[in-house]
This record gives C-alpha cells, sequence and structure tokens, in this order.
C-alpha cells in the first residue's frame, strides 16, 4: 500500500513547508528528510503540470559551510566551462553547451 503525498495549488503551501530553493534562502537544506507533500502549478494547452516537492523546515539541517578544498574544486570546474575545446583559450565566460565551442570558433566562416 504506498501513501500519496499532499498535493497543494501554486503559492497555497501551508506555513512550515518549504521547496529545496525555499530552505537554502533559509540558510538550510533538507538534510535526508522525505518529502512530505508537493506543490502543482497547472500549465496550458495539455502540458502537464509543474512540480515542485516541500520538504518540513523544522526538520531542515543548516546548510554545510564552503570548506578550501570544496572552493578550490569549484573555482577549477567553474574555469574548465570558460575554456573552449576548440581553440583552447579561456573565453572569461561559459562557454554554451547549444554551440558545444566559444561564440568564435563556433561562427567561424559563416558570412551575413
Amino acid at each position: 500500500m504506498s501513501a500519496t503525498l499532499p498535493v497543494y495549488p501554486w503559492h497555497l503551501a501551508p506555513e512550515g513547508l518549504a521547496t529545496r530553493r525555499q530552505l537554502r534562502a533559509m540558510g538550510l537544506r533538507p538534510g535526508g528528510q522525505p518529502v512530505v507533500a508537493q506543490l502543482q502549478r497547472p500549465r496550458r494547452r495539455g502540458r502537464p503540470p509543474l512540480v515542485g516537492y516541500l520538504y518540513r523546515v523544522d526538520q531542515a539541517k543548516p546548510v554545510r559551510p564552503m570548506t578550501p578544498g570544496r572552493t578550490r574544486a569549484l573555482a577549477a570546474a567553474l574555469r574548465a566551462r570558460r575554456i573552449c575545446p576548440q581553440c583552447r583559450q579561456d573565453r572569461g565566460y561559459c562557454i554554451p553547451t547549444s554551440l558545444g565551442a566559444c561564440a568564435s570558433c563556433a561562427f567561424e566562416g559563416t558570412t551575413t
């Protein structure tokens, strides 16, 4: 027998419940607790509704602090996203995955 989650309309969740983003804005994280409810936002043209999962705020835990190692790892990952795989230069912005290369390399040889 499976228990179904309570479903609330968008913006009408009861006090004491929050989404991951709302918890993060409060400096909290779910901390392994199960989802207790969900929000649903209807969409047009027969598309399925958007769903947001809710967690209890009173059971949330504080966000873990960034350690020096995690800070270095994050900086290295962001730096790698700025390097074009074709020209191997740091472009100063994250290379779009839709192009797969920096704008110079992606549009090289195209004319207007």
